[in-house]
Order: C-alpha cells, then structure tokens, then sequence
C-alpha cells in the first residue's frame, strides 16, 4: 500500500510506501544494521525490554538530520541505558559512525536500513519517488508497542521533540 500527499518535501507532495503506524498498533519488525567490530544488525527484538525512542532521518548529511540527531542525543542522556534510542536512516554505517564520531553523538545508535528497506516498507517511512526515508518519530514501550507517532509533514522541517520526550518519559 502506498500513501500520497501525507508528507512534502519542499512543498511538494510525496508518496510513501507501507502503512502508516499509529499509537496503538504493535510495532512491525525490522532488521538494521550498524558497524561496531563488523556489521551487527538491530532488530524488534533486540530493543524490546526498554522503551525505545526511534528517530528517522533522510540522510544524517543534511542539516535538519543533524540537528535532530543532535538535540535528541542532547536530551536523552540524562535517560541513560534506561531506554534504547536509535537513529534511522538509508546512510551506510560507516558513514553513519563518522557523523556520530564527529559529532560526539554517544547517547542514540545509528542504525541502516540500507540492505533492503525493510524498516521503511514496514513503518511506512520510504519516499517512493526520492527512495530515501521520511522524517519521523516512534516511540515504543518496553513490549514493542506504539505508543507515539509523528510523521513530519515536510521532510524540510524539525519533529515534534517534546511529544516524543514526554512519550518516552512516560514509560519510565
């Protein structure tokens, strides 16, 4: 199923690939992979046991990804390994590892979904026109549930940081 007119990228409308995930909805599956001696992969059931905070970003290359990345690894560090926080996008890890080393991001683990896609068919994030993923936020309790969802309308501008933190605090 493919949604259109949901988000823009500079005003223009996009169409994007999968269903839309709710608050409510079980979170879909999902296999990423991250470089950390060798290529690891990151599932659903790796993050499961912890609230987790999944940030989605079109390319950690950009500056609005930057600085979303930024201020949620800003944020989340008073959390601590009480929560899982993992940064999505179609980067390769090694580029995804320079950006976070450069940047001094340690608080939220960027994960690929540049094998398959896998993760933006199964949140509904993938652009289908640009093949990259949207700008959005979930965030999941300990049992995988949703129980926050944020597509942001236009891929050009910030999410909604308090929604999400406030979600995820209040699991804790």
């Amino acid at each position: 199923m493919s949604r259109t007119g949901v988000i823009t990228f500079k005003g223009n409308p996009l169409t994007l690939a999968g269903n839309e995930v709710k608050a409510g909805d079980a979170a879909p599956d999902f296999t990423l992979h991250y470089f950390q001696d060798g290529m690891q992969t990151l599932t659903l059931a790796d993050v499961k046991g912890k609230p987790t905070i999944l940030s989605v970003v079109p390319s950690l290359d950009t500056p609005v990804c930057a600085t979303q990345t930024k201020k949620f690894n800003e944020s989340l560090g008073e959390l601590g390994d009480r929560i899982n926080a993992v940064t999505v996008s179609l980067d390769l890890p090694f580029a995804m590892n320079r950006f976070c080393g450069a940047e001094s991001i340690t608080n939220i683990r960027p994960a690929s979904d540049y094998q398959d896609r896998n993760f933006g068919q199964n949140f509904g994030t993938l652009i289908e026109e640009l093949k990259i993923l949207t700008r959005a936020i979930f965030v999941l309790d300990a049992d995988g549930n949703v129980k926050h969802a944020e597509y942001v309308p236009e891929v050009t501008e910030e999410p909604n940081y308090d929604a999400a933190l406030a979600a995820l605090k209040g699991l804790l």
